[in-house]
């Protein structure tokens, strides 16, 4: 069995894509899949994508008629091979050890699932850049890890930790601050196969990542949380969430909300329930209430 799946959906990214392929090449560990779902896209990407996989057998490339990153990681999903999954957009990149430093402390904690952050300096000086029209950085520096000094947190209880709100909640312990896991984009984390492979993302809305990582949460037991910036986030100005409709992003908010309270209301303890509520769907609901505010 290979140990990491690695999941990409490709959509219009020919001019970014090769870093994203290449920063898996340079991974300090080797065991590893990749499969890139080509999701219809109008340029070169399907090309590059080929182009790698006749070097490097590790890359597995699903080519298939455009039906959104929902149903391009649901696809994956039910081909993935490997023990452990990883997400990443094909706009970004990671860091040379994250494989190896994920499958490290997911073997030696037995967890369901490792955190990670990602490089806020990189994503600040790319904005800036980009609103500067200033060239982007070519070559990149990334500081070397010893596993065995990573600092790090394992809990059974992700819900303590996990929030969507930007800043920090007044009411956590200083421990929660430290190791607080924001936000639910599926690429901050390594997750076991096993437990998460028959979650779903919902096709057709944005903000899908959101029920999605409710029930993960529900479905790890234990997660080992990372203060280590692992992933480099690119901000796609012209992307699919920047150039969505007001009313779409409303109408997919709607739609995430209603499909996820009731089915996590049934799944989740009374304090799953409660923690869940205060620091994801509060968050999520407020976001709503602005968009209907600014839409009137």
């Amino acid at each position: 069995m290979v140990q990491i799946t690695v999941i990409i959906p490709v959509y219009k990214v020919a001019s970014v894509l090769p870093r994203c392929l290449d920063s898996l090449i340079a991974q300090t560990f080797s065991d590893w899949e990749a499969i890139c779902v080509e999701d219809g896209s109008p340029d070169a990407c399907g090309e590059i994508l080929d182009a790698y996989a006749a070097k490097d057998s590790r890359f597995r490339i699903l080519h298939k008629e455009n039906a959104g990153v929902s149903q391009a990681r649901n696809d994956a999903l039910a081909l993935a091979q490997g023990k452990y999954l990883l997400f990443v957009d094909a706009d970004d990149f990671l860091h040379p050890q994250t494989m190896e430093i994920c499958h490290y402390m997911a073997e030696r904690d037995e967890s369901d699932m490792v955190a990670f952050t990602y490089d806020r300096k990189f994503r600040t000086r790319l904005t800036f850049r980009h609103f500067a029209h200033l060239p982007e950085p070519s070559k990149f520096s990334f500081k070397s890890y010893e596993l065995e000094k990573i600092e790090s947190c394992a809990t059974n209880d992700i819900f303590r930790y996990a929030t969507e709100f930007s800043a920090y909640d007044k009411e956590r312990t200083p421990v929660e601050k430290r190791w607080v896991v924001k936000h639910c984009q599926p690429w901050r984390c390594l997750y076991r196969t096993e437990r998460i492979r028959d979650i779903r993302f919902i096709p057709g809305i944005i903000y899908e990542d959101f029920p999605w990582w409710s029930l993960v949460m529900l479905a790890v037991r234990k997660t080992t949380i990372l203060n280590l910036p692992l992933y480099y986030y690119y901000p796609n100005f012209g992307g699919y969430i920047h150039s969505a409709s007001q009313q779409f992003r409303i109408e997919s908010l709607k739609k995430a909300i209603a499909l996820i309270e009731k089915q996590f209301a049934d799944q989740a303890s009374a304090y799953q329930y409660d923690r869940w509520r205060r620091n994801f769907l509060r968050p999520f609901e407020e976001k709503l209430e602005k968009k209907l505010r600014a839409a009137r």
